[in-house]
């Protein structure tokens, strides 16, 4: 028998612990799904259903070295505001679900969910959290750390996302409880406040230690300012700089109806993509960017009429533009390998789609790319994953099957996409030969450009209220629909449905006084409807004669599934005059 050297047994020793330390990194391809989970993906890339419908749905998601996928839950419950997920057999799909993380702040906006130098860091609307993470163990057993609490949360656009620099900073945007900072938010014809004071607390960006507890927003640096909404955020190690996609403002029409027609309502303004540089000010609330322009035109808040321009010098402009009301919720610059080349640094965008577009179709609802180099985009924008409504028209937003809303690189550089509406996540991957790739492999999604969801709506022949509505349903299109849908079903998130909302229901003149109120006054949450939370605001319509009131909530009460009394004007007078008295 052959004799062997302690020396090289033991050489022979440390190749087998290496070779089952690693093996478990191996990252194996699965299977691609049938039709690729529903969507449309350029040549050669492939998908998986890596979750079909998670319980309490999802926000964003982020993905371990290990490639477990943790998700921030739309809903969180009394188990937990996140999910974590296993693929124990590596066919793509996840076989262990566990709920894990539960705190007190509870929302259904809170969004962010990052993976940083071994720990999970998640968001609600009102502290930013986070947990060691543990190789042992699939659930994270470290103790919740709050590392940024907001005193004034929650409000409005109060999503919390963060991004990191690598320097040991953590950045977090402060969305701003306002359209346009006016003196009376949502109120038609409200104009805004000189010098606007929200900007000390709100609308822009703070940075962070990234490891220090119990921090406050006084205790981090304004890094940017006048940034209505931001909710997609990253950090590019390619240029080592901050970017952002910002939400572009709301109801141009609704509240200067004399200015601005639904169509303009509908395009404008654009969606911005920007470079973030500290001491950069986007110019919000002051001005809002005009695509077709392609410059920044000044708020009508602010004496503006959609011409007006003003001295925009000391403003920020976008890297790139998109089109009005997308929503874009995450940014990810991609590093891995497994996309081909002209993927590397480029920037993925999940846009979850619009909601205040009509009468015009609702757009967006889809996974954008964007090929970047040096810092700057090299080309224009493009359609990477599509198919998520399920149809080519979505008239309310609620017609959407899906709505990507979280995007995040697992460790072999798959891509993964989570969506708001079932719960579903997607993992995406290349299949053909990397160095092969080609720009004709994009061919057919450059063609989707032309549907509906994509292309610039036409003013007469895609007006989908084309001049039949009448009476109620009028003043429904007129005044409701770009927050609650064209069906009564609300967005899901901000706005909450009419369709079998207690709120709108009731038989009895007690019951139709609160909706009455409602209308006359006004609400702002948070609020309860079936049983879901929502906390926006709902403008006053006082200004609406009391007929035209009762016309709409008559049109409410008997449609969407409702089928209640009618409303009179009668009764909206007694309830304004009840109003008017009690001041």
């Amino acid at each position: 028998m052959k004799k062997y050297t302690p020396i090289f047994l033991a050489a022979v020793s440390a190749f087998f612990i290496f070779s089952f330390t690693i093996a478990p990194m191996q990252h194996k391809l699965p299977v691609a799904g049938k039709n690729n989970g529903g969507l449309y993906l350029p040549d050669n890339f492939k998908a998986v259903v890596v979750v079909d419908s998670l319980e309490g749905r999802a926000r964003h998601l982020a993905v371990n070295t290990n490639g477990d996928v943790f998700v921030k839950l739309r809903f969180p419950d009394s188990i937990g505001g996140n999910v974590v997920l296993r693929d124990t057999n590596h066919d793509g799909k996840a076989d262990i679900i566990k709920k894990f993380g539960n705190y007190e702040d509870k929302g259904s906006y809170g969004t962010s969910m990052r993976v940083h130098k071994g720990y999970l860091y998640f968001s609600s609307e009102v502290n930013v959290y986070r947990i060691k993470l543990n190789p042992k163990t699939l659930v994270p057993d470290g103790p919740m750390e709050l590392i940024m609490h907001d005193k004034n949360a929650p409000h409005e656009h109060d999503a919390k996302p963060i991004a990191f620099d690598n320097r040991g900073h953590m950045f977090v945007a402060f969305g701003a409880p306002s359209n346009a900072c006016q003196l009376q938010n949502r109120v038609p014809g409200s104009m805004g406040i000189k010098g606007c004071p929200l900007l000390k607390e709100y609308g822009g960006i703070w940075r962070f230690d990234e490891a220090k507890h119990n921090q406050l927003q006084k205790d981090g640096i304004r890094y940017a300012t006048g940034l209505r909404s931001v909710v997609a955020m990253d950090w590019s190690t390619a240029d080592s700089c901050l970017y952002v996609v910002a939400h572009g403002r709301d109801d141009l029409r609704l509240q200067f109806p004399k200015l601005f027609s639904p169509w303009q309502s509908a395009v404008l303004p654009a969606e911005e993509f920007l470079k973030v540089k500290q001491g950069m000010d986007a110019g919000w609330p002051y001005y809002y960017y005009d695509p077709f322009k392609k410059k920044l035109v000044l708020n009508p808040e602010y004496g503006g009429d959609g011409k007006k321009t003003g001295n925009t010098t000391q403003y920020a402009k976008p890297v790139m533009a998109f089109q009005a009301h997308w929503a874009p919720n995450d940014l990810l610059f991609y590093t891995g390998n497994q996309f081909p080349e002209r993927y590397k640094n480029g920037a993925f965008i999940a846009f979850h789609g619009s909601t205040n577009r009509s009468p015009y179709p609702q757009a967006g609802f889809f996974v954008c790319f964007v090929p970047f180099k040096n810092g700057k985009p090299t080309g224009e924008w493009e359609i990477f994953a599509d198919g998520f409504t399920g149809r080519n028209t979505v008239v309310s937003v609620s017609d959407a099957l899906y709505r990507p809303m979280g995007v995040s690189m697992g460790p072999d550089g798959s891509l993964y996409v989570s969506e708001t509406e079932k719960g579903r996540v997607w993992r995406i991957f290349y299949q053909g030969d990397i160095t092969k790739f080609n720009t004709a492999q994009l061919a057919k999604m450059e063609q989707r450009k032309k549907l509906p969801g994509f292309k610039l709506p036409d003013v007469m022949r895609n007006n989908m209220a084309s001049a039949m509505l009448t009476g109620g349903a009028q003043l429904y299109n007129n005044y409701c629909a770009n927050c609650h849908q064209k069906n009564g079903k609300g967005d899901g998130n901000l706005f909450p449905p009419l369709a079998g909302s207690e709120w709108v229901t009731g038989g009895k003149f007690m019951e139709k006084d609160l909706a009455i109120r409602v209308l006359l006054n006004g609400l702002e949450g948070p609020i309860k409807v079936k049983n879901r939370p929502y906390n926006s605001v709902m403008p006053k319509h006082s200004f609406l004669k009391d007929d035209q009131i009762a016309q709409i909530l008559t049109y409410i009460r008997n449609n969407f599934g409702n089928n209640s009394s009618l409303v009179t004007a009668s009764e909206v007078k007694k309830v304004r005059a009840s109003l008017t008295a009690g001041k």
